[in-house]
């Protein structure tokens, strides 16, 4: 690739986003792979002039053609999912660190914000929630901001950064202000987004306590589920309060646009209060998940006592059983005896042989009640 043109003048202040740092300037990056003829994953890619657009290339090399033909312009390129190609043109263009294209490559990162030479790398994580399966998708997005030129890498559905782009087309002014102003305005998408995701999350709590206290057995894997996704959404918006609060540290110190600050300012609260609804959601379902286990636990043992009394009731039904088949038992075997056809019995010729066996069927019946009495069995 020819060699690019120095079309870029020293900024007479600088932003915080693009403030220096202690990394040292990136190594020359390898020539780039050839693009694949059939694969673009270019989203828009548009050169903007005072903060209007002056060009839509459809393709990197005329994005690359069409900067280099306006020494003053912006471009701000929407990737997603790019090649390694891709990204080695884009590098190679732009002096990008080769660090910067590997994280853009795997994705998969934390949110940070770090500085190679005069380009800022700004790792985001976007969510959004899926009201059909009640549960959160998170997205990646990676983003290059340089002197004159601002490009997004995205992995996932969200954010839907078009509309972005839209936004900020019918703000000439404040597009004129630089990539640091697109770069505010992707921050603000971010965060914005987080709001729909945090009400559907509280829905989602609310529809749990009630499972909870209607005694639902399905309930515990929803709070667990419901569990991971707050510490990958903890995970997205903490990181991203450091990184809000350090830029506005700066302000004074690198004279940052008045307007910009405004912005960065609301931002920052947003994000705050969103993080802190998130730290009070995981709070939550720890303290839901411990009440699901006790009334669990209540309920188990309530269980287990109607099944031990039902035993002992009927314990108690069949001793009454036992009983009388004992006393109706003594009885029988008499009559049976006595009920043989044999002749050689000498009772049979025996005049009180009737009335003994009578009474004496009559001594254990009511020997066998009384002993079973006594012992509670009747």
């Amino acid at each position: 690739m020819p060699e690019r043109p120095d079309r870029r003048p020293t900024p007479a202040k600088r932003t915080p986003w693009l403030r220096p740092s202690g990394h040292a300037p990136a190594p020359p990056s390898p020539p780039p792979a050839p693009l694949r003829p059939n694969h673009n994953s270019v989203i828009d890619s548009a050169v903007y002039r005072e903060g209007r657009r002056v060009a839509s290339p459809t393709t990197l090399a005329a994005t690359f053609r069409r900067l280099r033909e306006q020494p003053e312009g912006m471009a701000w390129i929407g990737l997603h999912r790019p090649t390694e190609a891709e990204l080695h043109s884009l590098a190679a263009e732009f002096n990008l660190h080769p660090l910067s294209i590997e994280d853009a490559l795997e994705a998969h990162q934390r949110p940070k914000l770090e500085r190679y030479g005069d380009t800022l790398f700004v790792v985001l994580r976007a969510a959004r929630y899926l009201d059909a399966q009640e549960e959160v998708d998170f997205g990646e997005l990676h983003v290059f901001v340089g002197p004159d030129f601002l490009i997004t890498v995205r992995h996932g559905a969200a954010p839907d950064l078009s509309s972005v782009r839209r936004r900020m087309e019918e703000s000439p002014d404040l597009l004129s202000l630089g990539p640091e102003a697109a770069l505010y305005a992707i921050l603000d998408a971010v965060v914005d987004g987080y709001a729909p995701v945090v009400a559907g999350v509280q829905n989602d709590m609310d529809e749990i306590e009630t499972e909870v206290f209607r005694g639902d057995p399905e309930v515990s894997r929803r709070i667990y589920e419901l569990s991971r996704e707050m510490v990958e959404f903890q995970r997205a918006t903490r990181p991203l309060v450091g990184m809000l609060h350090g830029l506005m540290a700066g302000f004074a110190k690198y004279g940052t646009d008045e307007e910009l600050q405004r912005y960065l300012r609301d931002v920052a609260d947003h994000v705050t209060h969103t993080s802190e609804r998130v730290d009070g959601f995981r709070q939550a379902l720890t303290e839901i998940l411990t009440v699901n286990a006790t009334l669990v636990s209540q309920q188990q043992n309530a269980e287990m006592r109607a099944l031990a009394e039902a035993g002992f009731e009927q314990n108690e039904e069949i001793k009454k059983i036992s009983s009388w088949a004992a006393i109706l038992f003594a009885p029988t075997l008499v009559g049976t005896i006595y009920g043989m056809n044999f002749e050689t019995m000498p009772e049979l010729k025996w005049v009180g042989g009737y009335p003994f066996a009578i009474l004496l069927m009559a001594v254990v019946c009511v020997s066998l009640y009384v002993i079973f009495k006594k012992r509670d069995w009747l």
